[in-house]
Formats: C-alpha cells, sequence, structure tokens
C-alpha cells in the first residue's frame, strides 16, 4: 500500500534521477546511513520527497534552527498535501530556565512565554503519529528533549462512542484526567465548557470543537464545529487534518478518539506510587543535606518538593512536572528520557538536514544541560532526579537512528565516515546538478579596509536592478549596528538573528522576497539552507577572520545563498586569503565547472529559480489585532462615498483575501476569525457601512 502521495507541478532531472534511486535502494538493502550530498540549489528537498514517497515509511526530518524548519515544513507540506505533515520545534518564544548562581547566592526561577499554536502543532504531531502511518514530521533539535512516555500518552486516550454510558458529569471527569480545563466563559484551546445536556470540547492538538450530545445518560451525538462560528462541520471533510477520527457514517461520527491535552501525563494507577517515592527520595536528600549540616539545603528541598506533590495532588499537574517525569515514566535514574523520536517505529526514515550544522547541535545538547542542573541539584532546588529531564545524550540519539539521510552540501567527516561504513562508497550520494543550470556564483575577494564604503556602492546597483542583498557580519551588535548605520542612508535594510522570535524570522525572509525591503544583514542564520531566489548579491564582511563564522564549510554554505540568481555572485571582503577562503573557493569552482560542462552537453542556458512565497506559517492574533485597530481602521476612517469605501476597505484586506485563497482549512479559519474582528471593530465604533462591507467579505470567502 503506497502511503504518501507526492504531488508536484516537475519531474527528478540532472543529478536527482540517479541520487533517488541510489538512496532509495540502499534502504531497501538495509544500509542505515547514506549521505546526500547535494549543492546549494541542486533540488535535495524534492530528490527526498521522492525517496519518502517510494520507502513508504514515517519520517522524521531535523533541522539546526527554527528558521529552516519551517521552510522545510511548508515546502513537505505542499509536496504531500493529503497526508499528515506536521511541525515540531521549541514552543517557548521566551525561555529563562531555572538556575542557581552560588556565587551571587541568586535563585533563577523558570520564566517562560509558551506559543500556544506551538504547542498545539507539537501535540499534533504526536497525536498523528499514535493515529497513522503516512506521517511526516518536521522538527528542530527540541525532537530530542524529554517529553513524556509514549506509552503513558498513548494509554491515556479514550475511545469514544455514540450510545456510550456517560453523563456531563462523568465525562466532565474524563476530560479532567486528559488534562483538559473546565471554562465555561471563555473556551480556548485545551479547554472545555458545559452548557445545559452539552459539552464542547476545544481540542488540544486541532483548532476544532468537539460537542458532545447527552441523552438519558448517554451519548447522544458527537459533532465536530467550527471553533468561531459554532457552525457544525462535515467531519468527513477533516479525516487527514483531525487523525482521532476513528470511524464515522457520511458526515456523522460515530467513534472518536480523544487524546491528552499534554504530554507530561501521569497514569492513574501509577499516581500513588510515584507519589511515595518522590516522598521517599525527598527523605533521603533532606537526611543527606543534614548529614553535611546544610540545614539550608534540607530545608529547601523539603518545601520545594511538597509543595510540588500537593499541586500534583490537588490538580494532577504543577509547575516543573517534568522534573519529576522519571517516576511517571516508569524509567530508572539515568535512563534515556522519552523524546519525539521514541513516538516513532524502529524502522522509521531520519532525514538530518545540514547535518554538518545539525549534527554537532544535538551532540552538545546535554552537556549544557547537566551543568545547569547540577547546581540546583547541589544547592536543593530540585532532586536528582531532576537530571533525567535531559535532552538525549548524543549515543542514545544514535541507539534511536532509523534509516538516516544526511544531507548537507558540505558533510563533516562524522556522515561521511557513517555512510561509508554502512554502505560502502555508495553510501555517498551526490548530487552536484542544478535542473536549472545555473552555475556557482562568481567569487570577487576585495579589501576589508573600505568594506561598507565599497558595499554601498554594490547595493546601489543591484537595487537598481531590482534584487536584493544579503550582508553576511560576525555579530549581532554588527548586524544591528550596519542595519542602522544604512537605513539613516535611505536603504531599506532589516536584520535577522537568533534574537528574533520564531514566527517573525519567516516573515522577515517574505518580506525580502516581496521586495518590501532590499537588504538583509544576519549572521549564522543565513548560511544553510535559505532559499531566497532574489538575491544576487551576498556580501560577506571580515571573510579573513578565521574560526566557526569563517571556516570553509561556512563560506561554501554562505556562498551559496547566491546559487539562485542566474547572476548571482558573492563578494568576499579580506585582507588575508586564509586556507579557508581558498579552499572554499577552490570547491565553488570545481562545482562551477562541473555545471558549466553539464549545461554545454546538454544545451541548457541557465534559468533563474522560480519559487512562490507562501502565505505566513501562522496567523497571529496578536499581529491582527494591530493591524486591526490601527492600519485597517485607520486608512478608511474618513471615506464618505460607499462605492469608495468598499473599494477602500477591500484595498486594505487584499493580503488577507489573497491568503485566504492559497491557505489551508486551518489557516483559512483563522483568517476568517481576524476578519470577524475587523468587523466587529467597525460595529463597536458604530460604522456599521463599514462592518456591512466586511461582513459580505466574509460570506463571499466562506461560500466559495
Amino acid at each position: 500500500m503506497q502511503l504518501f502521495n507526492l504531488q508536484a507541478p516537475y519531474k527528478p532531472t540532472g543529478d536527482q534521477p540517479q541520487a533517488i534511486k541510489k538512496l532509495v535502494g540502499n534502504i531497501k538493502q538495509n544500509k542505515q546511513f547514506q549521505t546526500l550530498l547535494g549543492v546549494t540549489g541542486s533540488g535535495k528537498t524534492f530528490t527526498v520527497a521522492n525517496v519518502i514517497a517510494q520507502v513508504n515509511k514515517p519520517v522524521l526530518v531535523i533541522s539546526h534552527n527554527k528558521t529552516l524548519t519551517a521552510q522545510l515544513y511548508q515546502e513537505f507540506r505542499e509536496f504531500f498535501p493529503n497526508n499528515a505533515v506536521h511541525y515540531f520545534v521549541s514552543y517557548y518564544d521566551y525561555y529563562q530556565p531555572e538556575a542557581y548562581i552560588p556565587q551571587k547566592d541568586l535563585y533563577i526561577e523558570k520564566d517562560a512565554s509558551i506559543n500556544e499554536e506551538i504547542d498545539k502543532l507539537r501535540l499534533a504531531a504526536t497525536t498523528a503519529l499514535l493515529a497513522r502511518k503516512d506521517v511526516i514530521v518536521v522538527a528542530s533539535v527540541s525532537s530530542i528533549y524529554n517529553i513524556g512516555s509514549p506509552t503513558a500518552f498513548r494509554s491515556q486516550v479514550k475511545i469514544v462512542n455514540v450510545n456510550d454510558e456517560y453523563n456531563v458529569i462523568s465525562f466532565s471527569r474524563l476530560l479532567v484526567n486528559l488534562l483538559y480545563e473546565r471554562n465555561d466563559f471563555d473556551l480556548k484551546r485545551g479547554t472545555f465548557r458545559v452548557r445545559n445536556n452539552n459539552i464542547d470540547v476545544y481540542l488540544a492538538y486541532a483548532d476544532l470543537v468537539l460537542r458532545i450530545v447527552f441523552f438519558n445518560n448517554k451519548i447522544k451525538e458527537i459533532l465536530l464545529l467550527d471553533p468561531v462560528s459554532f457552525v457544525s462541520l462535515n467531519s468527513s471533510k477533516y479525516k487527514n487534518f483531525i487523525e482521532t477520527i476513528i470511524k464515522f457514517n457520511k458526515d456523522r461520527i460515530l467513534s472518536i478518539g480523544l487524546y491528552p491535552a499534554k504530554h507530561y501525563v501521569i497514569p492513574p494507577e501509577k499516581f500513588d506510587d510515584a507519589i511515595n517515592k518522590i516522598l521517599k527520595d525527598m527523605q533521603k536528600r533532606v537526611d543527606f543535606f543534614k548529614k553535611q549540616g546544610k540545614e539550608i539545603e534540607a530545608n529547601r528541598i523539603k518545601q520545594k518538593v511538597l509543595y510540588d506533590i500537593e499541586m500534583l495532588q490537588e490538580v494532577g499537574y504543577c509547575k516543573g512536572i517534568e522534573n519529576y517525569s522519571v517516576y511517571f515514566d516508569g524509567r530508572n535514574p539515568g535512563d534515556p528520557p522519552y523524546s519525539l523520536l521514541d513516538y516513532y517505529p524502529d524502522d522509521y526514515l531520519l532525514i538530518i538536514d545540514e547535518s554538518h550544522m545539525t549534527i554537532p547541535q544535538i551532540r552538545g545538547m546535554y552537556n549544557g544541560d547537566y551543568a545547569r542542573k547540577k547546581n540546583l541539584v547541589d544547592y536543593g532546588f530540585r532532586l536528582p532526579t531532576a537530571f533525567d529531564n535531559r535532552p538525549l545524550k548524543f549515543d542514545e540519539f544514535e541507539a534511536r537512528m532509523g534509516y538516516t539521510i544526511f544531507m548537507s552540501a558540505t558533510p563533516s567527516d562524522y556522515e561521511i565516515k557513517k555512510s561509508l561504513a554502512s554502505a560502502g562508497k555508495n553510501g555517498i550520494v551526490e548530487q552536484l546538478i542544478r535542473p536549472t543550470g545555473i552555475v556557482d556564483p562568481e567569487i570577487i575577494i576585495r579589501p576589508a579596509k573600505d568594506q561598507v564604503k565599497d558595499l554601498i556602492s554594490e547595493i546601489e546597483k543591484v537595487i537598481k536592478q531590482k534584487n536584493r542583498v544579503l550582508v553576511i557580519t560576525l555579530t549581532k551588535r554588527m548586524s544591528e549596528e550596519l542595519t542602522n548605520f544604512l537605513q539613516e542612508r535611505g536603504f531599506k535594510v532589516k536584520y535577522l538573528h537568533s534574537d528574533i522570535k520564531t514566527l517573525e524570522r519567516s516573515d522577515i525572509l517574505t518580506a525580502l522576497r516581496k521586495g518590501d525591503f532590499d537588504v538583509l544583514i544576519g549572521i549564522n542564520l543565513l548560511r544553510e539552507g535559505i532559499d531566497l531566489p532574489e538575491v544576487k548579491l551576498v556580501a560577506i564582511l571580515d571573510a579573513d577572520k578565521q574560526g566557526f563564522l569563517r571556516s570553509t564549510t561556512s563560506l561554501i554554505q554562505i556562498m551559496g545563498r547566491a546559487a539562485r540568481h542566474v547572476n548571482g555572485y558573492v563578494i568576499l571582503y579580506a585582507d588575508e586569503l586564509t586556507d579557508s577562503i581558498k579552499q572554499a573557493v577552490d570547491e565553488v569552482t570545481r562545482r562551477r565547472k562541473k555545471q558549466l560542462e553539464y549545461n554545454k552537453m546538454h544545451n541548457i542556458k541557465p534559468k533563474s529559480i522560480k519559487k512562490s512565497i507562501r502565505p505566513r506559517l501562522l496567523i497571529s492574533d496578536d499581529k491582527s489585532k494591530d493591524t486591526l485597530n490601527k492600519e485597517i481602521l485607520g486608512k478608511v476612517r474618513f471615506a464618505t462615498d460607499n462605492n469608495l469605501l468598499k473599494s477602500s476597505i477591500e484595498t486594505e484586506l487584499a493580503p488577507m483575501i489573497k491568503a485566504f485563497k492559497v491557505a489551508n482549512k486551518t489557516e483559512q479559519r483563522k483568517i476568517i476569525k481576524n476578519l470577524r474582528k475587523v468587523m466587529n471593530n467597525f460595529a463597536l465604533n458604530l460604522e456599521f457601512e463599514k462592518a456591512i462591507i466586511v461582513r459580505d467579505i466574509i460570506k463571499s470567502l466562506t461560500q466559495s
């Protein structure tokens, strides 16, 4: 049975057919590790999509940064629109980990801002993995962190059928055990409300509401509702969206699986035993501190643990519950934590994108986490079992790798050795030909002395040709200062680095492509995999500063950002030709020569890559509110003629209307929700003519 249905407007060309054949062949011969060595712009993602379609296994794609993860997620969702493609990254917009600095006797409490949309997507990913096989999860390295036991998560899934014996009270208890909260006034994700003889459940893992209708102490009906209008939906149309629908007759749900609202769940049968173990370990720790004469630490750990236990007993959850996960997961101290990888079968397909960056990042996660927790444990803020709430060690990660494809233009020794040991020379699959015929960019080396002055003149040339520029600096501070400097001189410039919020990074890249600004300045975030066909010039400042950000690998990756434009070129500002520069130039020249030979042999005229600009990954309510209140309302405020008024409103709402037409069902509901806010804001201002116009726009979209 074919699990994945690949849909693409083109077929494999250039090096792609041979690469697909080798990769699939190695997997069918049970070769666990192989490397896809593909140059920038050669279509590695499309090659891998073809492999996924042929090998028929659940897929995990891991990338080293959230910007690239979002881009890959959108690409795979377009390739596999009828399959379950999910997004799994850290759900923190802001994260201050719990820490203790003994030199200052300073305890820093954990402080975090959780992005509810990303939390929903994480739950949707694990739900899909337990419910079906045709799943692709595109994840950051947060996939190796502890998220709780998949066995415990699965054991708490409740199958609910029409005619099951439940009433409002007993079903409310079931939902509370699944960590849903009752909220009769503000129904939002992960909550439920009771109205008359119905219960509405806003699913934690989807933008859908379930309405459970009771009659004579039985479930009479299960309905699927829109979370904004509460209009009943045809459930059969959502089969691919809500994986927990199990049985239905036409549009009538007969049976549905309800999954927990949080990853950390406590099976009732393990609860009392776990609490007793926590108390026992707490007493051991108290005795340990007292023997050393550390009364403060002894009292501190006792108060902390007793408070957490009280919260667990009262509400089934506590702040920092992950630090007690070892007690509820059935693990022994020191055992590996459960991560997203444990939700997969043993023979899944693992794609490690930009592996030369992702592998070292995975390798380094554990040590940093352990160092921070050691002070917390040593000074009585946490039990030693807090060490077991951690990312996987690298050897533990290796033990959980399925059939693995390392994907990179510059693979490191680790990937090469693993691939050669697994599949011999066939384990290194080269893909050096770009189907578009584009050759690697011309490289120009200029002195660093007057680099900013020279850069300005180059930017002016590129902007006149209506192209874009990437500028690579060494530090965040330099990127911000150069941005301000260029803005003061009238250039449209923005910067991008790790301080920018996850979802805003994709917005900035999209704005660059659309021409909202011309120059993007950043550091390492602009290296691997970022797909910007409109970029003609990549300028690397201080290219001769030997180190991590100016290594041979880094330079080749940075140069690749100009390899999607037919006239792309790179300027290295350097006063010294370092070994890294020489090696990078030599490799790019080798690849350039091979592409030119291929073009001549096949009579190919190079063409710039054309790539559609995708709608926003997630619709931000905060951003939409700001837009609604300040921009849209203000710009149509003084229109008086009705036709002019209608035209003005349609013009201001055009981006949302355009996004609606290409968005998936989830995003469309978000857009309709935002349009209703526009309508309601007009009504609140007693501008009813404007509200009616927006109402008609909503009606036309929902009926189309």
